[in-house]
């Protein structure tokens, strides 16, 4: 009786569906795993953030959204379809056309590699044969976003100075203090000086910043971060950190989240690109080591609102760190000039890091970056081993003194005195290039820039279309994603070229307003396609086979 009533509900069951198309019921059962999915994990989610302790019923209800609304929840509907006859395939032949257009520009030229060493060595002809090699880079003076933040030509100037710094110390080490106590001294003078800048001598402080140097900033972050993880761990017990940071940080964070084994919770901007404190207030949890505010952010060149997330760190006992990687040789001195820059320091309780590039608008060499901590117990250095004490302060253990040496002669070179005149001249050209973008018709800048990165986009035309014309004339701006956009960061090497920019710029957009079927065989599809991607893995996957082709 109990076979015949199954077999019963199966047939009747066969007969209802066998009205709907296969394609249907497939889409139905794809869309009830998917909304399945969205709930389960919200409800988790809510749970998990319920039981942490200091969370109310709001920030329970804040979590439960969030996560319901997470672009991450889409991701599944890429993983489902992949499953599907066919689409994985499908999916692996687009990506290969997009890694070799990405490759197309460096294939001939990669054929011309060196891939063993040569019988008989070159000599002093390498040096030829280098500058052979190096006339085929782009001319990058006065047209590249970022990347060459000193004014004037390689041969002269601060160029020659930085260079020649360079040389006399290309040999050292800081790794051996008592054979070159020279780079030590010019280390820790790099050290305090930026410190100085950046409040280190407020009263809140106690005299107790401290810091070393780091090849970049990325590596600055990496350090701040994984301190603050040994910190909380033997500080609170934290076993399972979590830290928390805005969409518009720096990609380094991921990076850390990965090197460290620390959880990454991800909290979205506001309407005018700033971190959402409220946001990030519902992230908060028991195991949550640290937030992080940009001064400004890479994308967009706003600045986090950093008393906010410090007082809202201070209130749960958790660590802040401020990435002052573009802005730390800017804002302080913007704000001497007048300049409504608001609070971004070790000025503001509750900051307990600060990483800032000596190589950017420090004019130091490249590879010159130093990470802060408001005091020494933030920092532990000291590792034993069987060669005897060995104290390393950053990732590597050998250092080029070189460019510490380098970032020294560019900073005493300059002084204060002299950072103000250069961030005066930069603000200026930002402030012309930011009201002569509002200017052209089709275009809009995205939020308020504090300094010296102007992001634009526009609703009119393909933004990336109009990023390859100005490709086409020799311009190298950064394509963004989230919203689409193109930004500019602003350098010594634009100053006198703003009326050239910006005509550029308005020719674009009538070129690709006036033919906007034209231009698919740029980069355009392609950031144009990754900037709609829900599934990053698939936009991952891309990066990942583009770079072990290329190395």
């Amino acid at each position: 009786m109990e076979e015949y009533s199954v077999h019963g509900v199966r047939d009747a069951l066969n007969a209802t569906l066998a009205e709907y198309e296969p394609l249907k019921l497939v889409l139905a059962a794809f869309l009830t795993c998917f909304l399945s999915s969205i709930v389960t994990s919200a409800i988790s989610s809510a749970f998990l953030a319920l039981s942490d302790n200091g969370t109310s019923l709001s920030n329970w209800l804040e979590t439960c959204i969030f996560s319901c609304l997470s672009p991450n929840r889409f991701v599944i509907i890429v993983g489902f379809s992949k499953l599907l006859p066919g689409a994985n395939a499908y999916i692996k032949k687009e990506q290969a056309k997009v890694i070799d257009k990405l490759q197309s520009s460096a294939k001939a030229e990669k054929l011309c590699w060196a891939s063993e060493l040569p019988s008989d060595g070159l000599g002093s002809q390498v040096l030829e044969q280098m500058k052979e090699i190096k006339a085929r880079d782009k001319h990058w003076q006065g047209r590249c976003s970022g990347a060459v933040y000193i004014g004037g030509t390689e041969s002269e100037g601060h160029f020659a100075l930085v260079n020649e710094a360079y040389s006399i110390f290309s040999h050292t080490n800081p790794l051996h203090p008592d054979i070159f106590p020279s780079v030590a001294r010019f280390e820790a003078e790099v050290v305090a000086m930026t410190a100085a800048m950046l409040g280190s001598e407020s009263k809140s402080c106690g005299g107790q910043v401290c810091g070393n140097m780091t090849s970049g900033g990325t590596e600055s972050i990496l350090m701040a971060v994984k301190s603050t993880r040994d910190f909380m761990k033997a500080t609170r017990g934290i076993t399972a950190p979590e830290m928390i940071i805005p969409e518009s940080a720096h990609s380094a964070y991921d990076k850390a989240a990965q090197y460290f084994q620390i959880k990454l919770r991800r909290a979205p901007v506001t309407a005018d690109l700033r971190a959402d404190v409220k946001a990030i207030k519902s992230f908060i949890n028991k195991n949550t080591i640290m937030i992080v505010g940009s001064s400004p952010g890479f994308p967009h060149g706003v600045i986090d609102p950093i008393e906010e997330i410090a007082a809202l760190a201070l209130q749960f006992g958790i660590c802040v760190h401020v990435d002052l990687c573009l802005g730390g040789f800017i804002l302080p001195f913007a704000r001497k000039l007048g300049y409504p820059i608001p609070p971004f320091d070790f000025q503001v309780p509750g900051v307990t890091s600060i990483s800032v590039d000596v190589h950017k608008y420090g004019l130091g060499p490249k590879g010159t970056s130093v990470v802060l901590y408001r005091n020494h117990e933030l920092r532990q250095v000291l590792t034993e081993w069987s060669g005897g004490l060995y104290i390393s302060p950053s990732m590597a253990g050998s250092r080029a003194g070189a460019l510490i040496a380098g970032a020294w002669a560019a900073m005493m070179s300059i002084g204060e005195n002299g950072y103000m005149k250069i961030v005066s001249k930069l603000m200026d050209t930002s402030k012309r290039i930011e009201a002569g973008i509002k200017k052209i018709e089709g275009l809009y800048v995205l939020g308020k820039p504090d300094m010296t990165v102007i992001a634009f986009g526009s609703r009119e035309v393909d933004i990336y279309k109009v990023n390859d014309v100005m490709t086409t004339q020799g311009w190298s701006l950064n394509a963004l994603h989230k919203p689409s956009s193109v930004h500019i960061c602003i350098t010594l090497q634009h100053v006198d070229v703003v009326d050239d920019f910006l005509g550029d710029l308005a020719a674009a957009v009538v070129t690709v307003r006036e033919n906007p079927g034209k231009f698919e065989d740029g980069m355009a599809p392609i950031y144009g396609a990754a900037a709609k991607m829900p599934d990053r893995g698939t936009v991952r996957d891309i990066l990942v086979a583009y770079m072990d082709s290329t190395c």
